[in-house]
């Protein structure tokens, strides 16, 4: 008996062994497996973070479509006055919190309860100030219907404050695949309240109702997503220390917001709504795509940028792939954009939107610029030098007030269009040193990304020109004109595609597919 023990006991340490053997084999092997590097976290992010600008664009797209032939020019001069009024608010009272969490390279859990606390603050006085000078705004752009949406809004953001600052880990660890699921609810739920009260009230209510239900259905994701709680703090000083360098973004903020939305308060003041209606659908559809490509960049690029501010050669290498990548994507998008406004505009939105696009046209250009520039943003805050980005917008903010009222008065919205394109451009007088500055770059670089994607883009700007000869939609059911629109479209995409791979063939230097090559292994290793 003492002996089958001992051959069973030998048995079994040895079935042990061997297994964990296999433990330690696998283990070793997970450890030598190579971690993510950043440029493929950078590219991964950009990935996720371009599938939900997408995904938002094609709900926005589809929303105003069908919500443009609904509802009148004038109902979307009210949501714009409406959100104007938030946005100055919000923006005045910005602080840089979330931005200063994402550069800080140390523990930021400690700080994120007292930035919390300070949001909720500035949110409540959003709130009461919103509600109190709404019936002053109504009397300035002479708009009394505009009192009890601004009011509304005004708790929104109230409301939305209280949203689970934890998310905020997402965008500095580059975990973008999250920040996905959690914008994404909020954004379709946001299409189909808006489309389908659109369809019930018929008024300028379904926009609100849209916009309150994607921020409540937000509020609740980003405390399902994320497992931190935050707590009310008296923290003071780590407030404080936070606005340090919050305080660069918020006058870049301030600025920015000049630039971006003084044309909009001369329009609506020295026009009217229903013209601030036609120039805010001309904004959002000119500047769909290459906002939302300048907004990749920036959520993409900043926290990439903070991790490697110390290191030149990695800094300049990740600028230069993101250039390479804003003008291979953002040229041909505006000369089509130019090119097809007018059949786009007939086609999808109907004959009565036909006065916005010129101001389309020219705001399709202003976006290119600002597609480029911005670029720079999140170079300079990321690599530590906030006061860069102060400084171009301040030239841009100067410009537009400069120049904004004449053209105005002798051009209408084309005139405020034209006003973008001259305050972004100023722009360019301090983003080409600065950022050469920074990435000890020689303007051969940005030539290079600059030449290769403008000569491809004239090839498809020749085929959208002679498919325009021959087509002519008004003579055609709206059914057969939209498949005609799109059919060009995809044409002049593939167009663009095969001169840009011939270019490539016989001038290797700018390999744009190269990219997308780097893209599709880094999702392998995910």
């Amino acid at each position: 008996m003492k002996g089958l023990i001992s051959k069973e006991h030998l048995f079994y340490m040895e079935k042990f062994n061997l297994l964990k053997k296999d433990i330690i084999e696998d283990n070793s092997n997970k450890l030598l497996k190579p971690k993510k590097t950043l440029p493929q976290k950078m590219v991964q992010g950009g990935a996720w973070i371009s599938s939900l600008r997408i995904a938002r664009k094609v709900f926005s797209l589809i929303r105003l479509i069908i919500i443009g032939r609904i509802l009148d020019p004038s109902d979307f001069g009210l949501m714009g006055i409406a959100l104007l009024s938030m946005a100055a608010l919000e923006t005045f009272s910005s602080f840089g919190f979330k931005q200063a969490l994402i550069q800080k390279k140390e523990n930021t859990a400690s700080y994120l309860d007292a930035a919390w606390t300070v949001l909720i603050i500035r949110g409540f006085i959003v709130f009461v100030t919103l509600y109190l000078v709404a019936p002053s705004v109504a009397v300035f752009f002479n708009t009394p219907a505009v009192v009890p949406i601004i009011q509304v809004l005004g708790f929104l953001a109230f409301f939305q404050a209280f949203s689970n600052i934890g998310v905020i880990f997402f965008r500095k660890e580059l975990e973008f695949n999250k920040v996905f699921i959690y914008r994404f609810v909020g954004i379709s739920t946001n299409f189909i309240v808006a489309v389908v009260a659109a369809i019930i009230l018929r008024s300028v209510w379904a926009l609100v109702l849209g916009l309150l239900a994607e921020k409540v259905v937000s509020l609740i994701i980003s405390y399902w997503i994320h497992p931190y709680r935050p707590h009310l703090s008296k923290d003071i000083e780590k407030a404080k220390e936070l606005f340090g360098f919050g305080k660069w973004i918020l006058g870049s903020s301030i600025l920015n917001f000049i630039g971006e939305h003084i044309d909009d308060i001369f329009v609506g003041r020295v026009l009217s709504a229903t013209a601030l209606g036609f120039y805010q659908m001309a904004y959002r559809i000119s500047n769909m795509l290459e906002t939302e490509i300048t907004n990749v960049i920036s959520s993409v690029a900043f926290p990439a940028y903070a991790k490697i501010q110390d290191q030149q050669n990695r800094l300049q290498k990740a600028y230069f792939r993101i250039m390479r990548l804003i003008f291979a994507v953002s040229l041909p998008i505006t000369i089509g954009m130019v090119l097809l406004a007018p059949e786009f505009t007939q086609i999808f939105l109907s004959e009565k939107w036909m006065p916005m696009v010129t101001a389309m046209q020219l705001l399709a250009v202003a976006g290119l610029i600002k597609s480029i520039v911005s670029a720079g943003s999140p170079l300079f805050v990321g690599s530590g030098y906030p006061n860069f980005e102060f400084y171009m917008q301040m030239i841009r903010g100067l410009t537009i007030i400069i120049v904004i009222y004449p053209l105005i008065i002798f051009m209408g919205i084309s005139g405020a269009a034209l006003g973008v394109i001259l305050s972004i451009a100023g722009m360019l007088v301090i983003w080409y040193p600065l950022s050469q500055k920074i990435t000890k770059a020689s303007w051969r670089k940005y030539f290079d990304s600059f030449w290769p994607p403008l000569f491809c883009s004239s090839f498809m700007a020749g085929s959208i020109y002679i498919a325009k000869l021959y087509w002519i939609p008004v003579q055609q059911p709206l059914g057969m004109a939209a498949l005609m629109f799109v059919a060009i479209v995809v044409m002049s995409i593939c167009v663009y595609i095969t001169a840009m791979f011939l270019l490539q063939k016989y001038y290797p230097y700018y390999d744009i597919f190269s990219e997308v090559k780097f893209l599709y292994k880094s999702l392998v290793r995910r």
